[in-house]
């Protein structure tokens, strides 16, 4: 791994496309869009959908969001995009065209949810409902971060489910689960298959996405704090917030 203070900003998104077909992979949360003190509190900048489907059709149809965020929610803020789609961590998928190429057909168990909104209350953290997990959010409360990431590992231990930090964020998924999984996915199918694929992300979700695409001879670009505090990344570029995302990717 590379230190994030040791990454250059990419290369020109139109110099790595004039070398060869490359597929685009997105995360949305800190990278499309500012990250912000609640789940539900983001702003979508306006036109985001209407850019990402002219980006998409540049690219012959390349071009998918990959979030931790289910599919309903990632169309309910950029609206009728077309692209392709890995939602709850790549437990669902869709292809450009809508066809379905991931369900999973279980959702978070019972126990699991009882525990983690029981958590939630007693603790004053936020708990958010997932198509395929649960996440407890204490970005308000900074120094519950032990705790919280303490609990989840016990309880996904303890029904083997697996937990994974983010950014202020603990996360429960099904085993399976992840963004580097779902990459590896879309580059068997057409029309990503034989491209070199580009993951941009901010959190610590997102190196398995880097580490995927890294093993397909492509490369990431890590986004944000994380691309500026000096942590230890698989992305081999950084660029510094979600603005320069857009300006990179003509947005």
């Amino acid at each position: 791994m590379a230190a994030t203070s040791d990454l250059s900003d990419p290369p020109s998104l139109a110099s790595l496309a004039a070398s060869g077909a490359v597929s685009l992979f997105l995360d949305f949360d800190g990278t499309l869009v500012e990250l912000a003190p609640k789940p539900d509190a983001i702003v979508v900048p306006e036109g985001l959908g209407q850019g990402l489907s002219e980006l998409a059709r540049q690219l012959d149809n390349r071009c998918a969001l990959v979030s931790g965020r289910s599919i309903a929610e990632l169309r309910h803020y950029i609206g009728a995009a077309q692209l392709a789609y890995a939602g709850s961590h790549g437990a669902e998928m869709l292809d450009a065209d809508g066809a379905l190429l991931r369900a999973q057909d279980h959702g978070l168990p019972s126990a699991i949810e009882t525990a983690l909104k029981a958590f939630a209350d007693e603790h004053d953290v936020a708990y958010e409902e997932k198509p395929h997990g649960g996440a407890l959010h204490y970005r308000s409360a900074p120094e519950k971060a032990e705790l919280v990431h303490g609990f989840a590992e016990e309880l996904a231990a303890e029904h083997g489910w697996r937990a994974q930090s983010g950014k202020c964020v603990a996360e429960l998924v099904s085993h399976g689960a992840s963004k580097g999984e779902a990459v590896l996915a879309f580059m068997q199918t057409h029309p990503f298959a034989r491209s070199r694929p580009i993951f941009l992300g901010d959190d610590l979700t997102d190196e398995a996405g880097f580490e995927a695409c890294q093993s397909l001879g492509g490369i990431g670009i890590i986004v944000g704090e994380r691309a500026t505090n000096g942590a230890e990344t698989m992305a081999q570029f950084a660029l510094p917030d979600v603005a320069s995302v857009h300006d990179w990717l003509g947005l």
